[in-house]
Formats: C-alpha cells, structure tokens, sequence
C-alpha cells in the first residue's frame, strides 16, 4: 500500500535508509539535500518503506502543485527492490496534484506509453578504463581546446572558495536566467557548504596567467558516480580552452576512484554536443508535465 506522508510525520531515518540502499539511490533524494533545496515536500512511500517517491511542491494561489527544484537533477521512485512497479506512485501523483512538472531518475524505466511523460537526455562518460583510453575517446575540439589551455597557461585549484564559483555563476549563467532568484543561490552557497562538510562535493576552479578566474565548477560524489551539479566559464574570457581544461581536470582526478562521470547534462543540442565530445554518451530519463487545473485555473502556471 502506497501512503501520502507529509514532511513532518516522515520516519527520517527509514526515508534515508531507502534512499540510500535503492538501486536508484541519488544524493538529491536524501532528506538532508531536500530540506535545503525544496520550499516544501512529502513523500509516497510503499508499505513500510520498501519503496519512496519524495514530492517538492509548491503553493500559488491557494493551488499546491510539484514542482523541480533547482539544483535537483532527478528524483523519482527509490527501492532496492528490482522490477518494482512504478505506475501506482505515478497514478497517485496525478491524484494528489492537478499540476506536475518534475525529473524523474533515469533507472525509473516506466515500460508503459503516458501522455505526462517525456523523454529527456543527459550525458555520461564511462571511467572504467585507463586516462589515456578516455582521452583518445575526445573529439579533436577537445584535444585542440586542450593545447590552447596549455598555451594559456591555466591552473586548476581544487577546493576554491565556493562564493567566487557562485558569483562567476551568478555574473555569467545567472544574467541569462532570470528565472533563478536570490533564494535558489541562497540554497545554492548552503547545499555546496553542506556536501563539502560531508565530503560528498567539492569545488574546482581554473585560473590565467595573471590570476584571473576563468571558470569553476561544483561536484557532487555518490555511489561511484561524480557528477557536475552546477558549472560556469567567464563568457568574456573565453578563447582559452577553460570549460575543457576544467571538465578535463576534474576527468583525470575522478578516473581513479569513480566508475561514472555525469556532466549534468541538457537536451539542449549544443550542451550535448558540447558534453558528447568528451567521448560521453546520452542516458535517458523521463520527465511528467500535467495541467489538469480547471480551465480559468491554468493559466496560473503558463
């Protein structure tokens, strides 16, 4: 049986005990990251915690709906059961919520058609092998991007001060998204403090010749997967191979001890292309968008 849990009535540690062993298991999911990223959010969870789907929401004039976090990539059904079937969490969702949108994991692998649901990419790279076999697998724009940083001269500094990443982001990506607010980069500088503090992220920044930072970049560590959550480059500072020098930087070190590197990926084709390059490969995961509002009602969320 599948109940609705709220927030505050959640069995914390069975929750995270979950999340932890589920064959899906993501950082995202853990109670912790979603107190800090999520205004607010509930829990589907099967029996006694054999299965959880947590539910960020949100209200808007009165109406509560799911919603994606920033600085979430994927969330959806968590279990160590294999073959578990996802579509009673999905036909309570739709139950519970007359308007959803929001990144379900790419193993959630719903074997039935649903007008809700569409397929998104993101981007992969195998470290299951020696640097120099992962290195002959770039494209030459990545090799010739990589000469160009090494004629620039540019360093890499791992464990930089996070604020100097945040306003990078904030000067650069965050000018063309206005749609991230002053509180999702309050979330953002306390999400990166807590994972540094669990030792589950860290920061890499790359600098010029004259001490310039150039580019930066937060990532997260779990379960042999090292994932970048959040990246930025100085778009007036370009023309000197930092996005790769960094993206390569941080391939070499993960090589050693994580099976997966996850760029955070986009359906955007030219951030894929950018990310396919590096020899990655595109993984797929679904995402549900509904607006069963009565009609006056959904234009709240156009």
């Amino acid at each position: 049986m599948i109940n609705y849990v709220k927030r505050e009535d959640l069995e914390v540690a069975k929750y995270d005990a979950c999340i932890h062993n589920a064959l899906q298991s993501r950082i995202y999911a853990y109670s912790w990251y979603l107190d800090i990223v999520a205004d607010n959010w509930d829990v589907l969870v099967l029996n006694d915690y054999e299965a959880v789907m947590p539910i960020p929401w949100r209200r808007k004039y009165g109406i509560k709906y799911a919603y994606q976090p920033l600085w979430i990539l994927e969330l959806g059904v968590f279990s160590s059961k294999i073959g578990l079937n996802l579509a009673p969490f999905l036909d309570m969702l739709i139950h519970k919520f007359n308007f959803s949108e929001f990144r379900f994991n790419s193993q959630n692998n719903f074997n039935f058609n649903n007008e809700y649901l569409v397929d998104k990419q993101f981007q992969t790279l195998s470290l299951d092998k020696d640097y120099e076999e992962i290195l002959n697998g770039y494209r030459k724009d990545r090799k010739k991007e990589l000469r160009k940083a090494a004629d620039s001269d540019l360093t890499e500094m791992w464990n930089d001060n996070s604020r100097k990443l945040i306003t990078l982001f904030k000067n650069n990506v965050g000018k063309r998204t206005p749609n991230i607010l002053e509180k999702d980069y309050f979330n953002l500088k306390k999400i990166i403090a807590v994972c540094i503090q669990k030792k589950v992220g860290e920061v890499l920044s790359i600098y010029d010749k004259n001490n310039n930072l150039v580019a930066s970049s937060f990532f997260l560590k779990h379960k042999g997967f090292a994932t970048i959550l959040m990246s930025s480059t100085d778009f007036k500072n370009r023309n000197n191979g930092a996005n790769t020098f960094l993206i390569n930087s941080a391939i070499i070190k993960y090589q050693k001890n994580f099976n997966v590197f996850n760029f955070g990926g986009s359906s955007m084709q030219s951030i894929a292309k950018f990310f396919l390059s590096f020899g990655a490969e595109n993984q797929v995961y679904q995402q549900i968008k509904y607006n069963n509002l009565p009609f006056l009602l959904r234009l709240f969320k156009k």
